[in-house]
């Protein structure tokens, strides 16, 4: 699937046909160059599940936990949102306890899954943010 993202003002938009179309899916890998908007989108898909607490990258602290207030996950879920830029040895994914995350049937969405993907589930769905000459962005799962 392809979703188009004209430019901020459309983002939300976008993330909401994304979180329409994550069926019962719950590891995203986003890919995409630096500057692509991999941030943002995450930052919008949040607010459309009814995140209202701050949201930023966890660069420096390598994954962030968001409380959805929304219908559209399950009771109880949380929104782990991860950033393995920083990552220098897949030994640090191992001690921080990645498979709690992955495996716990929570909303997943990881920045640079590129230096980990030897440990993404199976089942990881691959999104990848293009930017296109004209400024806007491709979203592709």
């Amino acid at each position: 699937m392809e979703i188009k993202i004209q430019d901020l003002e459309h983002i939300r938009e976008a993330a909401r046909e994304f979180v329409e179309n994550i069926g019962d899916r719950t590891v995203f890998a986003f890919y995409g160059h630096m500057g692509a908007g991999k941030t943002t989108f995450i930052k919008a898909i949040c607010e459309e599940l009814g995140v209202e607490d701050v949201i930023t990258s966890p660069t420096f602290a390598i994954v962030n936990e968001y409380s959805p207030d929304s219908s559209l996950l399950s009771p109880d879920s949380s929104i782990f949102h991860f950033d393995f830029y920083r990552i220098k040895k897949l030994e640090e994914v191992y001690d921080m306890g990645f498979e709690d995350y992955f495996y716990s049937g929570s909303l997943c969405l990881i920045e640079w899954p590129e230096l980990i993907e030897e440990v993404l589930p199976d089942d990881a769905v691959k999104v990848t943010i293009t930017e296109q000459p004209d400024g806007s962005r491709t979203v592709s799962f």
